[in-house]
């Protein structure tokens, strides 16, 4: 049954209640692992999302869509390339963080196709990413600037660090965990439990449990 926020056009879904094909490449509530072995908890609460125009057509902040965070390729789950989609509810957090780096520079911040929200189950998730949390942006452009250089990635690194102390930003360089053709910027393992949902456990809440 869907939820509907109060802040937003988009129902909220509890994704352990979504049909099992989706919560088979979803994963919602899963522990992953990090590759410095800690484990993380998936998001259990997505945005519905019911047809490509309407994730054209909705604002996350004034200068943010929603397609911009969901751009996937054959890579991703074919259920999750489908619609209606579903999408973490930590998004919006996510947006919101861009947008003080885009009210900052006072240019566009373009996200790359697969450089948003993935799920745990697209090809090129690795461990407990931070994209399948939808808090995890690669940004291949800021106005004219193309970011794949060392004195553009470093620079604009510093500027995310200045306005987003919090926020974990990859190195420049080619090896595991940096980055030398885009700014990955991430908010770690944030999820988000909307108004008027739940996180007791759906079996015993829905009466199902022990079945």
């Amino acid at each position: 049954m869907a939820l509907i926020a109060a802040d937003t056009l988009l129902p909220v879904v509890d994704g352990l209640s979504l049909p099992a094909a989706h919560r088979h490449v979803l994963k919602p509530g899963a522990l992953l692992q990090a590759r410095d072995g800690t484990s993380h908890r998936l998001p259990r609460y997505f945005y519905q999302v019911e047809s490509w125009p309407v994730a054209l057509a909705t604002a996350l902040t004034p200068h943010f869509g929603l397609w911009e965070f969901i751009e996937v390729d054959l890579r991703e789950a074919a259920q999750l390339r489908a619609f209606p989609r579903y999408v973490p509810c930590a998004l919006s957090v996510l947006a919101a963080a861009l947008e003080v780096v885009r009210l900052e520079c006072g240019m566009p911040v373009r996200i790359a196709a697969n450089g948003g929200y993935r799920s745990p189950s697209h090809a090129g998730s690795t461990a407990a990413s931070p994209h399948c949390w939808g808090t995890a942006a690669n940004i291949y452009r800021i106005g004219a600037d193309s970011l794949d250089s060392q004195e553009r990635i470093e620079r604009y690194a510093a500027l995310v660090r200045r306005v987003l102390p919090l926020a974990s930003v990859r190195p420049y360089g080619s090896d595991a965990g940096m980055t030398d053709d885009h700014l990955h910027v991430d908010l770690g393992y944030v999820t988000l439990v909307p108004h008027g949902a739940s996180e007791q456990d759906h079996a015993a809440s829905s009466g199902h449990a022990g079945r």
